[in-house]
């Protein structure tokens, strides 16, 4: 299922994805602490970056390390992460938000200076919320017809959970572009924004890094725009049909992070 053009000596580093590399909603996917001793054995750099905005950095941090992942905070990244990126290069002082989002976007943008308000807002966030309403949805529709910049933290239409596929952040810029007539601004993969950060604070080249992610249409494909190589896993969205089908192909296509893990160390 895999055909192999990288070896263990090439890689410094591992991006990981989360959601569906690492777990389907709380449930681990396969022993990541053996996983991650073999990781740790063949001493390669780690690194999280999720499209999920849902939790705060801190949050991740404290999943990891109850699966036995033991990460800092500087090894975290997600889609509130390139948001905050992407509004600090436009809107350098700050200021309101509307925000379609949870916890982990809504403090980013806090930290940023960027507080929730409708109120004089210079953009509206849009992400994956549980909590979603029409109230919300009717706000966010009538600021950006008035013709507040839509801002969106990712596309993903779906997300992995172990009871199947439910509605991802996508689901919901789908109903607010549906409502306005206006397609957001994606902050978070497949723009290469996220990789970009990553390999700043690990201090490595794209092609030294290997990124690993259940979704090709995001995780490749923004790791292949910056020159980084590819694992894509069955064990989240996508099949081995359709993964046979992404162009271009990934340098790895495996059932999981384990397998790829293997492939790699009995190189």
């Amino acid at each position: 299922m895999a055909d192999v053009i990288i070896t263990r000596q090439s890689i410094q580093a591992l991006i990981l994805d989360m959601d569906g590399v690492l777990w389907r909603g709380s449930e681990a996917i396969g022993d990541l602490k053996a996983v991650f001793d073999e990781i740790g054995r063949a001493s390669w750099k780690v690194f999280f970056a999720t499209n999920n905005a849902t939790r705060t950095i801190r949050q991740y941090v404290e999943l990891l390390s109850t699966f036995g992942i033991h990460a800092q905070s500087w090894q975290v990244i997600n889609s509130a992460t390139a948001v905050t990126y992407y509004l600090r290069q436009q809107y350098p002082h700050g200021g309101p938000v509307y925000i379609v989002g949870e916890e982990g976007l809504i403090e980013a943008c806090a930290e940023a200076g960027f507080y929730h308000s409708e109120n004089g807002a210079v953009a509206v966030i849009a992400g994956m919320d549980r909590q979603v309403t029409y109230e919300k949805l009717k706000i966010a529709t009538l600021l950006i017809r008035a013709g507040v910049q839509f801002i969106g933290t990712n596309p993903d239409v779906t997300y992995p959970t172990p009871s199947g596929l439910v509605p991802g952040a996508g689901s919901i810029l789908a109903a607010i572009t549906a409502a306005t007539g206006v397609d957001p601004v994606i902050a978070g993969k497949p723009k290469p924004t996220m990789y970009q950060i990553a390999l700043e604070r690990l201090k490595i080249l794209p092609e030294n890094a290997l990124v690993i992610g259940d979704r090709p249409e995001t995780d490749i494909a923004g790791a292949q725009q910056i020159g980084c190589r590819t694992a894509l896993v069955l064990s989240g969205v996508t099949n081995s049909q359709q993964a046979a089908l992404w162009q271009p192909a990934p340098d790895i296509i495996a059932n999981d992070l384990a397998s790829v893990i293997q492939l790699l160390v009995s190189e």
